[in-house]
């Protein structure tokens, strides 16, 4: 069969999936064959056009009939044969699908046509053949092998694949925060893409990381307008969308998460940095910086001391809404702004076409320049927000278990006056801004968040193991780990029915790249400082930058660097702990892996919020 508007089961009752979808499609065109058919069907509110083709290679010795019938929102081919004993009956289905909000409906159909056209000629065992092809190269440059943990070892080759899955057909489409494996966001994508599946992609499979920026460029004149209807100037990205239209109703964590204009640029840094592609950049990254950054420019004020706030928004953390100065949102718009004006400068000419000159790009130093960074001199920490430290405590031993998700039990106004943080914040500003904190301001800071942090989003795992790995409490590194590795295949938020959490499964290859690999890539110089816990004996990752295949492995007494596809005279340094290391294909270099630094006294957590052990398992099994 193939089945359109089907009926879904009930959904749970968590307001972030609820769907609103009700018999979406409409029909648009049928076609029977005897061995299969076709449906196309468009979407009644943003007119997507999709086409969903089947056919069915039967063989079989004796007596058989192959009938197609076929509806607006359902095709079926039955198959009815006599067999002797010992006898077989095989059937191969083929089925193509395509979707378009440009093309033609006989466009759309001769894609999927011609699709199947194609399987038939390769058939079953060229798919596989193929499919392995492809396979293989991927998880050569892209593999995470970790000795000590066999089940995290399981869970980031599983999280690889339904990334991979999710992108690498993406062709200049979104990825749904669900990927391709449930109904959860009605197929929504949000600023997780940018910040978590994209990181994964732009190191392994970076075509796919750079499609997906290219309908981001797409959009560019659906967030220009949206831009304008808030009262700015460049480019507002909506929080929550599909085809490129805002689809949140007015919500102050969404509507005011403007951050997600530099969570873009950010991935456009990333790709460019990561690839060299300045094609890419000429062609699509420059009009998305320059874009974003006029939003910046626009939402943000110098005060009469010349310091410039950026006030109204929300930062990740959704349990703090409309707040000034957001020390991730400040960061990332600096970053934004600073990145915008030197592209600009690469590309003048493209640049001034943009509309751009010298006066503008001034203006954007200036701004990223003072850019206000909340601290508590008193406490000796950052603030999420401007007034954050003096926030009510949240009272933590007095709220059950039952109770997570606090936004299922909560009125929002109650959490947005509290210091309670529903996922990483100034936390994961420490990880892509690792560069604007000193090493003790991020063991500060860590701790005081820590204590504050609920993780009641799927997102949060992943950084703040990061962030564990780099203040030297790897054991908790590893347990956050665990928890973003597993939180689908051990449905650890009870909702693994609404789809997996990509973004997650992203992050688990962050966990152990970014967390114990220790990699960073700031101001374009490729950076690792490896630390393991103590149950993982080894990790090998293998990664992509500049086109050269880049292996790194770890043990506790050392690390080998070592390169491939770059031909003899491919050469990268790199920072080892601080230290360049060159590193070229005729010789893998291995230099010593110092002992992390020793930690203070490890965090806390809020009541009944400590993730699982991971040595506590270990012994359990």
């Amino acid at each position: 069969e193939l089945v359109a508007n089907e009926q879904l089961p009930a959904m749970s009752k968590d307001p972030r999936v609820a769907a609103v979808l009700d018999h979406p499609l409409q029909s648009e065109e049928v076609l029977e064959q005897r061995t299969g058919g076709l449906l196309v069907h468009r979407t009644k509110a943003s007119d997507l056009r999709m086409a969903a083709a089947m056919e069915h290679l039967v063989e079989t010795p004796g007596k058989h009939a192959v009938t197609t019938e076929g509806h607006p929102d359902w095709l079926r081919t039955t198959v009815a044969c006599k067999l002797e004993p010992g006898q077989k009956l095989r059937v191969v289905k083929i089925a193509a699908y395509g979707w378009s909000s440009h093309r033609s409906l006989p466009a759309v159909r001769d894609q999927v046509g011609a699709a199947l056209a194609s399987a038939r000629l390769d058939g079953w065992e060229g798919l596989v053949d193929a499919q392995r092809e492809y396979l293989d190269a991927f998880w050569d440059h892209s593999d995470v092998r970790v000795e000590g943990d066999p089940e995290v070892q399981q869970a980031v080759r599983f999280g690889l694949f339904h990334t991979l899955q999710a992108g690498a057909r993406a062709e200049q489409r979104p990825i749904g925060s669900k990927g391709l494996s449930g109904p959860g966001y009605d197929g929504h994508t949000f600023w997780d893409g940018e910040s978590f599946v994209l990181p994964a992609l732009t190191y392994t499979q970076p075509s796919a990381a750079a499609d997906v920026l290219r309908w981001r460029h797409s959009t560019l004149d659906l967030a220009r307008e949206r831009a304008q209807t808030l009262g700015l100037q460049g480019a507002a990205f909506p929080w929550r969308t599909i085809h490129g239209e805002e689809c949140s109703a007015y919500w102050p964590a969404g509507t005011a998460g403007f951050h997600i204009g530099a969570d873009i640029a950010d991935a456009v840094r990333r790709y460019v940095q990561a690839t060299g592609d300045y094609d890419f950049e000429r062609e699509y990254g420059l009009e998305l910086l320059v874009e974003t950054a006029r939003l910046w420019r626009s939402l943000g004020h110098h005060d009469r001391h010349g310091r410039f706030h950026i006030d109204g928004v929300t930062g990740p953390d959704e349990y703090t809404a409309v707040v000034d100065d957001n020390i991730y949102t400040n960061l990332m718009a600096q970053q934004n702004l600073l990145t915008a004006a030197d592209a600009a400068g690469r590309h003048p000419d493209l640049a001034r076409r943009l509309g751009v000159d010298d006066e503008e790009t001034a203006s954007w130093r200036d701004a990223a320049a003072s850019v206000h960074i909340p601290y508590d001199e008193e406490l000796g920490v950052h603030q999420q927000s401007e007034g954050f430290t003096r926030l009510q405590e949240w009272d933590f031993e007095n709220t059950p278990s039952e109770a997570y998700p606090l936004l299922l039990n909560y009125p929002y106004f109650d959490l947005y006056r509290k210091q309670v943080v529903k996922q990483a914040d100034l936390v994961m500003a420490m990880y892509v801004r690792g560069d604007a904190f000193t090493p003790e301001e991020k063991a500060r800071n860590f701790a005081y968040y820590e204590a504050r942090t609920v993780r009641d989003s799927s997102l949060s795992a992943c950084v703040q193991a990061v962030m564990a790995a780099e203040t030297g409490h790897l054991e908790l590194a590893h347990d956050y780990l665990g928890e973003a590795a597993l939180m689908d295949l051990h449905d650890l938020h009870q909702n693994s029915r609404d789809g997996l959490h990509i973004a997650s499964l992203a992050g688990t290859w962050i966990s152990l790249v970014a967390g114990l690999g220790g990699m960073r890539d700031f101001n374009g110089q490729l950076s690792f400082a490896p630390r393991l816990p103590s149950r993982i004996d080894a990790l090998d990752f293998s990664m992509l930058w500049k086109g050269l295949r880049l292996r790194v492995s770890v043990t506790p007494e050392e690390v080998t660097y070592s390169l491939r596809n770059g031909g003899g005279s491919a050469r990268l340094v790199l920072l080892h702990n601080g230290e360049e290391v060159e590193v070229t294909q005729v010789k893998p270099v291995t230099v010593p892996n110092p002992p992390a630094t020793e930690a203070g006294p490890a965090p806390t957590q809020p009541a009944g919020r400590a993730p699982v052990r991971r040595a506590a398992v270990s012994r359990q099994r």
